[in-house]
């Protein structure tokens, strides 16, 4: 809880830039507890809320049951135990729980005049041992405060001391002896003689955009004795209020009627309470945008000799409407892709078994021209022969008329057909 308060300042001053220059003065103008941003539409009301219970003033006339000490001790030997030695409160006397204890143990009457709580213990013995606690408790302001003291007992005089062990104040008394165990606080709630009512203020500011902090406008101050004070003619003119009960229901809450583009700004709430030492702020940037538009007026009703002519309501069933959403474009073309795609792998694979075969046709071809067969067997026993075959045999003495190798070959193409000519006949 207090890790949340202390962020509190920091979110304030990053999302409310007119809270940085307030920061800055925290000390004197009160903690913020609250940052909020309001939008609202012009002429509309605005309602900035400022809570607190703490706040709610009920005067204490007997001042009896507001403010509480009691001492506490808890002792860890020879078992551990807890034991209440004594209270008081300002409305009645202090009362001692064990009765050994009676004249032996007490607390200054004076406690709730000078603030002085320390516990007086006469003729220390050895069960007087222990880590003794002092609370404070003031109901009316919700504080509780405490401190803790330990007691040893010893039987030398030579080890009487005092010291600081790291986490409380340690008092080594001699056996016997008187000891006061200190409790001081003097803070004025915890005395007397305070007039509540005038310690507790309620006041709200007002920062124009382009004001600096410490210019702000003063709007309206709330005391719990009831008086009230104005500033501007803003709450003369009931354009601003604040409830006259604030300090009974703790309800400080602003109301702003008929917004105007002027109300914009930064609008803070500070709620001190001197007594129970709270102060506190919260911070509303308010923002006023264009208007609503006017709705729609009604035809006024028609009547016929003074006699209103009734009005005949027709009530429907539910109706269904189905809506049909054309496809989207991108559905279609998503489509086309696929069904393209997939024609254009089929047309590749088609040309590409056409391809193959006419290769494999040729490559055929080519090798049963070229293969040399010894020769085939023709019906009637007869044998026939290629050219090349019968060219080794044909081995007759070239005529040397022939003058170039192109006339030889023709000359040897005509020798090889007669020979083919023949053999067949």
């Amino acid at each position: 809880m207090h890790l949340d308060m202390t962020l509190l300042p920091i979110v304030a001053m990053l999302f409310l830039p007119g809270a940085w220059g307030q920061s800055g003065s925290s000390s004197t103008l009160g903690f913020v507890v609250e940052a909020t941003n309001i939008t609202l539409p012009a002429g509309s009301k605005a309602v900035l809320p400022c809570h607190s219970h703490r706040m709610v003033w009920t005067q204490d006339s007997l001042k009896d049951r507001q403010r509480v000490v009691h001492w506490d001790l808890v002792r860890s030997s020879p078992e551990y135990s807890v034991e209440r030695i004594l209270d008081m409160s300002p409305g009645a006397h202090q009362r001692v729980y064990n009765g050994f204890n009676k004249g032996r143990i007490s607390v200054p009457d004076s406690a709730f005049n000078d603030g002085n709580f320390s516990l007086i213990i006469n003729s220390v013995v050895t069960t007087d041992k222990g880590v003794y606690t002092c609370n404070l408790h003031h109901h009316y302001c919700q504080i509780h405060q405490s401190i803790q003291i330990q007691l040893n007992v010893t039987k030398s005089a030579r080890k009487e001391r005092r010291y600081w062990d790291g986490e409380r104040t340690v008092f080594v008394v001699l056996l016997g002896k008187s000891v006061v165990l200190p409790c001081v606080n003097r803070r004025s709630l915890w005395r007397e003689g305070l007039q509540e009512d005038q310690q507790q203020v309620a006041h709200w500011d007002f920062q124009p955009p382009g004001v600096r902090p410490d210019r702000a406008g003063r709007l309206v101050d709330l005391y719990a004795s009831g008086e009230r004070r104005d500033y501007g003619p803003l709450f003369g003119q009931s354009k601003m209020n604040v409830e006259e009960d604030a300090f009974t229901l703790g309800d400080f809450s602003l109301s702003i009627s008929n917004l105007k583009p002027v109300d914009k700004g930064l609008y803070s709430c500070h709620l001190h309470h001197h007594y129970c030492g709270l102060h506190e702020r919260r911070i509303f940037r308010l923002t006023v945008g264009p208007p609503l538009p006017s709705a729609p007026t009604t035809a006024p009703s028609v009547f016929q000799n003074d006699v209103a002519v009734p009005r005949t309501e027709v009530v429907e069933g539910p109706r269904v409407v189905n809506v049909i959403l054309p496809e989207h474009r991108g559905y279609f073309v998503q489509h086309l892709g696929y069904f393209l795609a997939t024609f254009l792998l089929l047309a590749f694979i088609v040309v590409a078994v056409i391809v193959l075969t006419r290769r494999r046709k040729k490559r055929g071809l080519e090798y049963d021209l070229r293969r040399p067969d010894q020769g085939h067997v023709m019906g009637g026993g007869e044998m026939s022969l290629d050219c090349t075959e019968l060219r080794t045999y044909n081995q007759a003495p070239m005529n040397s008329e022939h003058k170039n190798n192109l006339l030889k070959e023709r000359d040897m193409a005509k020798d090889c057909n007669k020979d083919l000519v023949k053999l067949w006949k």
